[in-house]
């Protein structure tokens, strides 16, 4: 089952390195210390290098080990330059523009991923969320086959025997409204998500109705989505539509879903919209004492990943591991 222990140990018989674009803010080089204590992890930060060195020993970090790297000050520069142009020529983009966006951490960030020298990003200590997903779309673009970014939390608790007990979300933070086939997309990435994490996915599309109790267009489009679901991932147990009660309730399950194929046993939620998604996590968060890793990004080429504005340094220390895992 799910540690971060596992994941440290995976990492570190295929290490791996990660950009931290806000090199001088003092979580993550708290955290950078820490991945360099306790893992192969390679964190890249990024900012004016003496800024990050003066950071650093005034929060009494040491970050031996770390590579520093001044976007304003790069040897690659002209190179990188040069390709954020060809990626960028159907929009016209000119070298001047280019030197521009790529003097900002985020962007110059994302370009070293995409250019093989770092395997991954984490972002948004103080950078929206937006300010992370732009360059992912515009520089790394989705997987094939995938249309859209979309994202998951996972979530986790202290269960009983010493297990801990996982949850996958989504999408709780990228697609406001998201139709039927993006709801199958969105399920398949966060089903691989899931068994990073040693999840064995049980998929539930949650409604306000169950099997045909209420109706409308909300309702149809999730019993629609969670059909083509089952269709296109047919290992796995998926059901829809559910309300939550009839996907985590055996008992519940009996009664209003006779047959469900998850039960009432469900721990992948499929929610309908970016409203419903992001209060179910929050809730879960704060009421139910899980701890909520993510905004996870799913779909693009490399993983690129966002931090909450309001974390802290052991957030960012899992995430970075989160987020390499998943390269």
């Amino acid at each position: 089952m799910y540690s971060f222990d596992k994941m440290i140990e995976g990492l570190n018989s295929n290490p791996k390195s990660i950009v931290l674009t806000e090199g001088t803010d003092g979580r993550i080089l708290e955290a950078a210390e820490k991945l360099l204590k306790t893992t192969t992890l390679k964190p890249i930060l990024l900012g004016g290098v003496e800024d990050i060195k003066k950071a650093a020993a005034d929060a009494g970090r040491d970050i031996t080990g770390a590579t520093l790297i001044d976007p304003l000050d790069y040897d690659g520069f002209g190179e990188m330059v040069d390709a954020f142009c060809e990626l960028r020529k159907k929009k016209g983009v000119t070298k001047e523009e280019a030197e521009k966006t790529l003097s900002k951490s985020n962007y110059f960030g994302t370009m070293l991923v995409k250019m093989g020298k770092a395997d991954c990003l984490l972002g948004g200590a103080t950078y929206s969320t937006a300010d992370t997903v732009r360059p992912a779309l515009q520089i790394i673009k989705t997987k094939p086959g995938n249309s859209i970014v979309s994202s998951c939390f996972i979530e986790v608790r202290d269960g009983k025997d010493g297990e801990n007990e996982i949850l996958a979300l989504a999408d709780c933070a990228i697609n406001i409204n998201p139709d039927e086939d993006q709801l199958v997309e969105i399920c398949g990435e966060t089903i691989r998500c899931g068994r990073i994490f040693g999840m064995d996915p049980k998929v539930a599309f949650l409604s306000f109705s169950t099997k045909g109790s209420g109706k409308g267009a909300d309702v149809e489009k999730m019993r629609n989505a969670a059909e083509k679901a089952k269709a296109a991932y047919p290992d796995v147990p998926i059901d829809g539509e559910l309300q939550f009660d009839a996907a985590v309730s055996p008992t519940v399950a009996r009664q209003k879903a006779p047959g469900s194929a998850v039960d009432g046993q469900a721990n992948t939620f499929i929610f309908p919209d970016i409203n419903a998604g992001n209060i179910g996590y929050k809730i879960a968060q704060r009421l139910g004492g899980f701890e909520a890793y993510g905004p996870i990004l799913l779909g693009l080429n490399a993983p690129i990943n966002d931090l909450s504005r309001g974390c802290n340094a052991e957030e960012v220390y899992k995430m970075a591991i989160i987020t390499a895992s998943l390269a």
